[in-house]
């Protein structure tokens, strides 16, 4: 989610500044000598009143004065952006899954009702996930841009933090099939995604 300001939280009994930071999974707090990070599977109670977000969290408490951001951070918290919400899945789209295993993927692209091809590219693909472990599978990228629709978007979905590949790589095997990188996403704990598509100019 990626929102963040610097705030006062109250805490056993005392109060404290630093900086709350609303991230895909949890809230987190940054202060001295107060640290908190807060899972949103582990959020029993939830509210915002005059600029307070309360939380409630295996019998411990906290509450946030944000001023007026409050309302948002609830329902950010209370109704997080799936995956695919992230990734601009959208209902009738056409896409293509190769070499990336993820059941929850699928459930998830199935719940928005979209035409999915796994394991081989369809043409006129909306879009198209390519899992990648390594420099190596990136020359995929050229054929992979013929089956994409003009306005579509390849996303590869890659480890975070390994030197078998990297951004830069990402960067310089789109460039060499026609493709330009305009986001990166985090796909969960241990990848990353990065959106490619063609330029404005060549579609």
């Amino acid at each position: 989610m990626g929102l963040e300001t610097r705030c006062e939280v109250r805490y056993r009994g005392a109060t404290c500044e630093g900086k709350a930071l609303l991230e895909t999974r949890e809230l987190i707090f940054r202060g001295k000598p107060v640290r908190l990070k807060i899972p949103f599977d582990e959020i029993e109670e939830i509210s915002a009143e005059d600029g307070v977000l309360h939380v409630c969290w295996k019998e411990e408490e906290a509450a946030f004065l944000l001023g007026d951001p409050a309302g948002k951070w609830l329902r950010k918290i209370t109704n997080p952006r799936t995956l695919v919400d992230k990734l601009g899945v959208k209902t009738g789209m056409r896409i293509s899954v190769i070499d990336l295993e993820n059941e929850s993927l699928r459930t998830m692209l199935e719940s928005r009702d979209v035409e999915i091809h796994e394991g081989t590219g369809a043409k006129n693909s909306d879009m198209i996930f390519l899992g990648a472990t390594s420099s190596s599978d990136l020359p995929k990228l050229s054929a992979l841009r013929k089956i994409l629709k003009p306005n579509g978007a390849i996303w590869v979905v890659r480890p975070k933090g390994t030197g078998a590949i990297t951004d830069a790589d990402v960067r310089r095997a789109a460039k060499l099939a026609g493709l330009v990188d305009v986001k990166v996403a985090s796909y969960s704990e241990l990848l990353t995604a990065e959106k490619l598509v063609i330029p404005v100019s060549d579609r």
